[in-house]
């Protein structure tokens, strides 16, 4: 990247269910924690990216959202771009602020993603989800995904009679494709839902702080197989925030200027029509490659991660996806301890989607939230060892047999 781009504040709001906050309210929190921990005021904010993706499912505020939330809290008279790209919508804003700042369109932007997902009404809660793909296509978008792994036999009893996502389907069948290509097991992804869950005891902000043990996973009840309830990322509120520099603003910052980490890169991808047994062009991996050129390093280098693990499948595929192991050995090296925090690449240390929770358009950005404090060494009991590089993966919405778009973010010290 020609031009250096510092990540110099970060805030977020815990993660849960919040019925009595509105998104004016979380939007505010978070921003005025990341303000704080840059050290400077809202009138120094030079232009804003607001990620959401379902306010206007949810309660009718189709358009104009990011404009409406800022201003609530006196940010206004500057550039207010709303970004929608399904789960990915924080990360995609995190990379738009960083371009913003990197083309000398200003020298302070901030990313901020919130979203108000948790409802009393389970159907329309659900459904904000049903548009992640190409609704054209009506069940045939689904049947294509969910047509992988059809020749793996489901234990009866094994899917649960209540809602829940669609994407849970999707997630199952890749998972019993993985199962039957690379003999995976439903113990190795329970030891991926196992150790985020342990992560996550010691994460103040995320969602759930329970231990479980892999037995307890496998024990608990199912959603679809092999998923069962721990291994899933539940319905979340929540906001996070990410103010982002160039050096010029950088010397002004006092404060801010000690713990500045820097964007090493910042990459969007979006998928191919590849057929589903070409792994090696996966999005991810097209990604990563890029990122990985941008920042001039490689997987060997990476000291943790963050990655979508919206199920515990997602982090398996992602850790392979992104170089960490070889395709096929993500299942054993999860069972084996390698990426817990101690681990040779420990991902997930915030808890993951899965413990941390799931609020769509703020996902991405409390990824870089909890890289960017990790390679701060303030991570506390979650704290990895000599973090120098970090890499967060966050992907949204599926096209075709894979995920509609992608977004690898690399950082350093």
């Amino acid at each position: 990247m020609s031009e250096e781009i510092y990540v110099v504040g970060v805030g977020m709001t815990p993660f849960g269910r919040c019925l009595d906050v509105s998104i004016k309210e979380m939007v505010r929190q978070a921003t005025t924690s990341a303000l704080k921990d840059a050290g400077i005021e809202r009138e120094a904010i030079e232009a804003a990216f607001f990620g959401n993706a379902s306010q206007g499912h949810m309660d009718g505020q189709h358009m104009i959202r990011g404009q409406v939330a800022l201003r609530a809290m006196g940010i206004g008279g500057i550039p207010v771009v709303n970004v929608e790209n399904a789960c990915a919508s924080g990360s995609s804003a995190f990379t738009l602020a960083v371009n913003h700042v990197r083309a000398g369109m200003g020298d302070i932007a901030l990313a901020v993603g919130a979203e108000k997902m948790v409802s009393t009404d389970k159907e329309r809660m659900f459904s904000v989800f049903d548009s992640a793909m190409d609704v054209s296509l009506g069940n045939a978008a689904l049947d294509d995904l969910t047509r992988q792994g059809k020749d793996l036999e489901i234990p009866p009893g094994t899917t649960s009679t209540r809602p829940y996502s669609i994407f849970m389907e999707v997630y199952a069948a890749m998972a019993r494709a993985h199962m039957l290509r690379f003999g995976t097991t439903q113990r190795q992804f329970a030891a991926v839902s196992a150790k985020n869950h342990r992560h996550s005891v010691h994460n103040p902000l995320s969602q759930y702080r329970n231990a479980y043990t892999i037995e307890e996973v496998l024990a608990a009840a199912p959603i679809t197989y092999p998923l069962t309830v721990p291994m899933c990322s539940p319905v979340s509120d929540g906001a996070a925030a990410v103010i982002v520099c160039n050096r010029e603003a950088l010397k002004r910052m006092e404060s801010g200027a000690r713990r500045a980490v820097r964007v090493l890169a910042a990459v969007i991808q979006t998928g191919s029509d590849r057929p589903y047994d070409d792994i090696d062009n996966h999005i991810t991996v097209r990604a990563g490659k890029r990122a990985y050129e941008m920042a001039g390093v490689g997987p060997q280098d990476v000291s943790v991660a963050e990655v979508h693990d919206a199920t515990a499948v997602g982090e398996i595929l992602q850790i392979e996806n992104l170089g960490f192991c070889a395709f096929g050995d993500g299942g054993p090296i999860s069972e084996r301890g390698e990426t817990e925090i101690g681990g040779r690449i420990p991902v997930n240390p915030s808890g993951g989607l899965e413990s941390k929770g799931h609020p769509v358009g703020a996902t991405g950005l409390a990824q870089i939230y909890e890289l960017v404090t990790q390679l701060r060494g303030e991570a506390g009991q979650r704290q990895v060892e000599n973090a120098r590089i970090a890499v967060a993966e966050n992907g949204g919405g599926t096209h075709g047999v894979e995920e509609a778009v992608a977004c690898v973010t690399i950082l350093g010290r």
